[in-house]
């Protein structure tokens, strides 16, 4: 991983477009090619970046200005980083991660539903398990009776922050164009118990809220009526 900090402009061009101007900022270059803009502020989430695969050029502009130039290799958009002046600049070999350890409860109600997703919602059917995105997996990638891709982010308890972390995965899958060939990823909060504040935060977004009767479906996979 890379870590750059700079006093830098931001330019986002593609099927949207964004601006951020002057300003000292944290550039990530992770190694699955991902690059992110940080601020101080705003907790974990990104102020712009760009999904992999992508390639990043380093070059100057035409006054001497360093420019770093990111492009997406499935798109036209692109990420444009005017670097004024660099503060900090260094590489960190993190070695393989080994991924985010659910409770049991948790882990096991991911499985039964990968397993079980119509009882989510008539129709759904698995995509993929542990589906990567630049900020981290989401639980299940599904597709509903009408061809759309549902991200799917699974807790024991729904709150404020699980809805906030669907959100990301959504704002980064909907950047992908085989994931939004049909229509936009929907997002789907599934959890025992969602707070109030949560559900209607998730309504707000467009998220479609699901409990999840762990007892039932540990019933549908009973394993005394297994045959092996």
């Amino acid at each position: 991983m890379r870590l750059v900090v700079a006093r830098c402009q931001v330019d986002y061009a593609g099927r949207l477009t964004a601006h951020l101007p002057l300003a000292t900022r944290v550039l990530m270059i992770k190694a699955d090619g991902s690059v992110l803009v940080h601020s101080d502020g705003g907790s974990y989430k990104p102020l712009n970046w760009m999904s992999p695969p992508c390639t990043v050029v380093e070059g100057t502009t035409d006054d001497g200005v360093p420019e770093w130039v990111v492009t997406s290799t499935k798109t036209d958009d692109t990420l444009r980083i005017l670097l004024a002046d660099v503060l900090h600049d260094s590489e960190h070999d993190l070695g393989v991660d080994p991924g985010l350890q659910k409770d049991g409860v948790e882990k096991h109600l991911q499985e039964l539903l990968a397993d079980h997703p119509a009882t989510l919602a008539p129709g759904l059917t698995l995509v993929r398990r542990e589906f990567p995105t630049a900020i981290g997996p989401v639980d299940l990638l599904c597709r509903d009776a009408e061809g759309l891709t549902v991200a799917v982010e699974i807790k024991r308890r729904g709150e404020i922050d699980g809805v906030e972390q669907l959100t990301r995965y959504l704002e980064l899958l909907n950047r992908d164009p085989l994931l939004t060939a049909k229509g936009p990823v929907q997002g789907m909060f599934a959890a025992q118990l969602i707070k109030p504040q949560a559900r209607v935060l998730a309504e707000d977004r467009g998220i479609t809220c699901a409990l999840v009767d762990y007892d039932a479906l540990r019933g549908l996979d009973d394993p005394e009526s297994r045959l092996f």
